[in-house]
């Protein structure tokens, strides 16, 4: 059953695995005595410290391990807003952080500027630029979206922010198995469990200069920035997995790039009505997203796991909020039907070929249950409809408007009543996707009124 979601997770790599069970046996003891074990434990934990530096590209004594990429991520917001509290409390970020950066910035409650992204997902240099001001402590961009796979400029904003005398801290989860950050960052963050590794072990790495105040109680370990024993055989195997995944990228990009670029050239011929997101060039070799009109996506994702493949989702019909992903949303694409495909290294041709022949009737199948339209629109009736779809959610409200779109003559309209948050981004898609004009939106007795004319 192919593993389509490494995005998420990865599988364990054989060579953690293998060193996890080294390990095992020799780093179990208190690294920080100094009897045999201790400083057999020590050796291990240093030996990993000093792989892991190497393949981020810091020094040894700059980077320590944390219980999580996400508390890595915590640890160094909330350790770099301390060092630089006398400076201000404004912190910039991009409009589509992972959000343990979006929480770890809310829970340290500063003043937030989030930097809008273009529809492939990216930001530019110059807008971070504008978003500094005097007051500002500390900037933050990933390396790479987690959702759609678009790289973002990591060099040129560290530039910006070291001009302005802002540290920046990069989310490297996504990017990290492929090659160092580039660039002249501050803080870097990133979690095992996304290049192979076994999960429970993070990284964080401070430059030397950095103004950072480690928060919470004083610990001796891991230079005072992450409290508790060091997990040291997971430590030890997501050292050697990373530098295992780097000596296989230079090869496995090129082979899963391809293989992403046949998912990204074939998904809109096969299956009608599908929006291909995220920047087509700068971008992780191995994730490709893509969005499909009139689809449920939970039930969308249940069924190709049925026909036996793993894949994950940023749309709003698959989260118990029922909002549309954050992510989706500031890119203003379409959300609703949302499949992210991550392939695993070692991939090959032909499930990525079977992938591609089962897709079409999956989302065939979905739509026809849900009852979505077939053909064209006929020739309308009347000037101007209401379709009222209060308490339904994504996709329906969308697929009631594509129904009747066809009842109203070139020039008249309709409007569309809906309460599901989805409805706000995926209707202005629609209207884009189907060469019709979205005339606005207004509030209505009940959630919003979705004004779209017939243009063809």
């Amino acid at each position: 059953m192919p593993y389509f979601d490494v995005a998420s997770s990865a599988p364990l790599h054989p060579v953690a695995r293998q060193a996890l069970q080294a390990s095992l046996d020799e780093g179990w003891a208190d690294p920080a005595r100094l009897y045999r074990e201790g400083r057999r434990a020590r050796l291990l934990l240093d030996a990993a410290r000093e792989a892991a530096a190497e393949a981020v590209g810091c020094r040894p004594d700059e980077l320590v391990f944390t219980p999580s990429g996400t508390r890595a991520i915590h640890l160094g917001i909330s350790g770099a807003l301390a060092g630089r509290r006398r400076v201000g409390r404004h912190v910039v970020v991009s409009a589509v952080e992972h959000s343990s950066v979006l929480h770890g910035v809310d829970a340290d409650g500063p003043d937030v500027t989030q930097v809008p992204v273009d529809r492939a997902g990216s930001v530019t240099a110059a807008a971070y630029a504008t978003a500094l001001r005097p007051d500002t402590a500390l900037a933050a961009l990933q390396s790479a979206n987690h959702e759609v796979g678009t790289e973002q400029p990591v060099a040129e904003v560290a530039d910006a922010c070291r001009a302005a005398g802002v540290p920046l801290l990069v989310d490297a989860a996504q990017s990290l198995a492929w090659g160092p950050v580039t660039g002249d960052w501050s803080l870097l963050a990133a979690s095992a469990h996304k290049w192979g590794g076994p999960s429970g072990v993070g990284l964080l790495a401070v430059r030397k200069g950095v103004r950072f105040a480690p928060q919470g109680p004083a610990d001796e370990r891991e230079s005072g920035r992450s409290a508790g024993f060091e997990n040291i055989p997971a430590i030890v195997a997501a050292a050697a997995s990373l530098r295992a995944v780097r000596a296989e990228a230079a090869d496995e990009a090129g082979r899963l790039r391809a293989l992403v670029d046949r998912i990204r050239a074939r998904v809109p011929e096969l299956v009608p009505d599908v929006e291909v997101v995220g920047d087509p060039v700068h971008r992780l070799p191995h994730l490709v997203t893509f969005s499909c009109l009139y689809v449920d996506g939970e039930t969308l994702l249940h069924e190709l796991d049925r026909a036996g493949f793993s894949v994950s989702s940023g749309s709003s019909c698959t989260s118990s909020t029922l909002t549309p992903s954050h992510v989706l949303r500031a890119m203003g694409v379409l959300s609703e039907g949302n499949v992210r495909v991550s392939l695993p290294l070692g991939t090959s041709g032909e499930d990525v070929d079977r992938f591609l022949e089962v897709l079409p009737g999956v989302v065939a199948s979905v739509r026809e249950r849900l009852g979505a339209p077939v053909s064209s629109p006929g020739t309308g009736l009347t000037s101007s409809l209401v379709v009222d779809t209060l308490g339904k959610r994504c996709p329906i409200p969308v697929i009631e408007l594509a129904k009747v779109i066809g009842d109203v003559p070139v020039g008249g309209t309709v409007t569309v009543l809906s309460d599901d948050e989805a409805a706000r981004l995926d209707i202005p898609v629609w209207c884009e996707m189907r060469g019709q004009e979205y005339v606005g939106e207004r509030a209505a007795e009940r959630g919003s009124a979705y004004v779209v004319r017939r243009l063809s």
